[in-house]
Formats: C-alpha cells, structure tokens, sequence
C-alpha cells in the first residue's frame, strides 16, 4: 500500500477515535467503537495501532496537526503583535463556533494526562510549544515597543489560561455568558493590559 493512502487509511481511524472518545470518553471507547465508527475492519486499524492507548496517543498528535496549520496562518498574516494576538483569539473563538468537539477532546486529553504518564508528555510539549509561540508575539510586541514591557512568560501564560477557558463553555452550557462575549470580552482586556498608551 503506498504511502499516500496509509496516510488517509491513518486519518480516516484517527478521525473515528475523535467521535468515538467525544462521545464516550476515553475509558468507555473500545476498539470496536473505532472499528464501527471508522468502517474499516478490526484488522485494519490493529495493522496501524496495537491498542486503544497508541490510537489515543496518535490522536493527539493529529488533533495538533489540524489546527496548527490553521492557528499559525491565522496569526501570521497580521503584522503587529496586538493584531496577533487578536487573531489568536479570533481563531478560536471561530473554531469553538465551527466544531465544538475539538474543545471536547482537549477536556478529556487534560483528564488523561493527570492519569498517565505517555499522555501527560505529550501534552507538555504540545503546550510548551505553543505558549513559546505565545511568548514570541509578546516579545516582538515588547521589542517594538508596542507593548509595556511586560514578562513575556507570564503574560503568554495568562493569555494561554484564558484561551483555554472556551473548553469551560463546552461542558457547562448554562455559564450566563456566550463564548463569543467572554474570548471578545478577555481579549479586550488582555491587549489594553499590555499595549502602552
């Protein structure tokens, strides 16, 4: 089989994880779900991943893959530092709007890396990785001088927390608040917090 179709045989079963562990979460999926949700046989999926945990584990890394291609076009076709950061927000607050199981899932990723040690690794370095893009805007922003000179670790940080706080609205429905309001609202705050006057 070559290797463009291996690829798409891999997306087709990683997709399938996706549904199945949004629906029922991880410790509820079975192989069969994935078989059963993916269409292919049980054979199929055993010739890529030899358990539900190596699935799980690759699923992180295609959940990244999605979205990173996106976030990091989002973000760059704007010059300065506080149009990047606004992008930022922008991007997520347009993907919570599109598909809301993309949130669900980091949920239940955040869940198991608490519990094992293989997911917490690879969620460390999927996070490390993007609050040092985090870090980068701040920095430009305060090398500029756009930005007061703020401590870009901790600010990217605080910008990292408040994104990740859209996963809230995909467990509790009934906050008061609509995302939209609450990424407008945060991201409203955050750049009159480090733009200089």
């Amino acid at each position: 089989m070559n290797q463009n179709k291996q690829d798409k045989r891999k997306e087709q079963i990683l997709d399938a994880a996706l549904s199945v562990i949004v629906k029922n979460g991880y410790e509820r999926s079975r192989m069969d779900d994935i078989v059963l949700s993916s269409q292919l046989s049980k054979g199929a999926i055993y010739h890529y991943y030899k358990s539900k945990k190596e699935v799980y584990l690759s699923l992180v890394d295609h959940w990244v893959k999605n979205y990173n291609a996106g976030f990091i076009d989002n973000v760059e076709q704007h010059s300065t530092a506080s149009e990047q950061l606004k992008g930022l927000f922008d991007f997520f607050m347009d993907q919570f709007e599109k598909d809301p199981n993309a949130f669900k899932i980091l949920v239940e990723f955040w869940s198991l890396s608490g519990r094992d040690s293989d997911f917490n690794k690879k969620l460390q370095n999927v996070y490390s990785e993007f609050l040092e893009y985090i870090v980068r805007i701040i920095q430009k922003g305060v090398d500029s001088g756009e930005f007061k000179n703020v401590n870009p670790q901790i600010t990217a940080l605080s910008i990292l927390i408040n994104i990740e706080g859209i996963n809230w609205f995909t467990l509790f429905e009934k906050s008061g608040v609509e995302a939209h309001e609450y990424i407008s609202t945060i991201s409203e705050f955050i750049l009159s917090g480090v733009k200089k006057d």
